[in-house]
């Protein structure tokens, strides 16, 4: 077997007892040590490379077929000898412009073994900080422990980014709502911010099922002492969903009320065109009236034109109050 592995790991009671040692020496290392759990992490495999893992911990060729395809949806499939799971980890920049980055990490779970297939360059310490961290966890756990800490990792990284962009949205929420409507750069800010929401949903929406089929008890995965601790997982992903639905009214919210100011504005603007062409017309159809070819009061006399003027001046500033006192002006 090739040795294609980016990083290996052997807990036992807790403790690290084996790291970094090739891939070909897993079993081996299993059977020296009855009681450990291990991990093998994959970037980028060959296909040639994940088919000799898969013949030594035998593992279902559908399965190794979703690992080798990106995009796959996250999903928990359950096979005779191993469950399989493909999960998003996201990462969000935001500032003038907001950039959404996700990496796909398909993971196979076998009775002593994890082995995560990553699909993309990513950083795989805070995931090892976590199983470090709650070490004590893996005492009479299983590999359920790993799978633990992998899903608590992921979901604490779906809701930092809902954390991220909230606070983000706070920056365009006053400009959105201004008099007269938002400046355009705004404007696309806001629709950059309603484009990561749609894809960070599409990313986390099934975690809480999927958290939830990790715990079913035909499964056989997870044990009374840990049962909590996914509960508390599948909890922090549902809150996680709540928050990116909040998100997604949020940021329609604040589009449709500043494309409402925007119609207001332009309905203003309407009418003051309106009234000033009323007004323009005042003058037109005096002016014409009294430039027909044909004799009317006072043509071709000094206070005929004086008249004109004053029918001009009467009419347009009397229809020039009521349109002010109407709003129109």
């Amino acid at each position: 077997m090739t040795s294609p592995a980016t990083a290996t790991r052997l807990y036992e009671d807790g403790k690290v007892v084996a790291e970094n040692f090739p891939c070909e020496d897993s079993m081996a290392m299993l059977d020296q040590h009855p009681g450990a759990v291990l991990w093998v992490d994959l970037l980028h495999p060959e296909a040639a490379d994940l088919q000799s893992i898969a013949g030594v911990f035998n593992l279902h060729p559908l399965a190794v077929e979703d690992a080798l395809e990106n995009h796959e949806r996250p999903k928990l499939d359950r096979y005779p000898n191993h469950i399989f799971l493909n999960v998003y980890g996201v990462d969000i920049a935001t500032g003038d412009t907001a950039t959404f980055g996700k990496t796909e990490l398909s993971v196979f779970v076998t009775d002593r073994a994890l082995i995560t297939v990553r699909k993309s360059d990513s950083d795989t310490t805070r995931l090892v900080e976590r199983w470090d961290a709650n070490a004590d966890l893996s005492k009479g756990a299983g590999v359920a422990f790993l799978l633990y800490g992998l899903l608590d990792v992921v979901v604490d990284g779906h809701y930092a980014a809902t954390q991220q962009l909230d606070a983000s949205m706070d920056s365009v929420e006053d400009a959105l709502l201004e008099e007269g409507g938002a400046p355009r750069p705004v404007r696309v800010h806001a629709m950059e911010l309603r484009k990561i929401i749609a894809a960070l949903r599409r990313a986390i929406a099934p975690m809480p099922e999927l958290v939830g089929q990790a715990m079913r008890a035909d499964l056989g995965l997870v044990d009374e002492h840990l049962m909590p601790y996914y509960r508390d997982v599948e909890d922090h992903a549902k809150h996680t969903v709540d928050q990116v639905e909040h998100l997604r009214d949020r940021i329609e919210g604040l589009l449709q009320a500043d494309l409402a100011e925007q119609g207001n504005v332009l309905n203003d603007v309407t009418r003051k065109l309106a009234a000033w062409a009323a007004i323009v017309a005042v003058p037109t159809a005096v002016t014409g009236y009294f430039g027909q070819n044909l004799p009317y009061p006072g043509y071709d006399r000094f206070w005929g034109f004086l008249l004109s003027t004053a029918l001009i001046v009467v009419i347009s500033g009397g229809l020039y109050v009521s349109l002010k006192r109407r709003g129109w002006l």
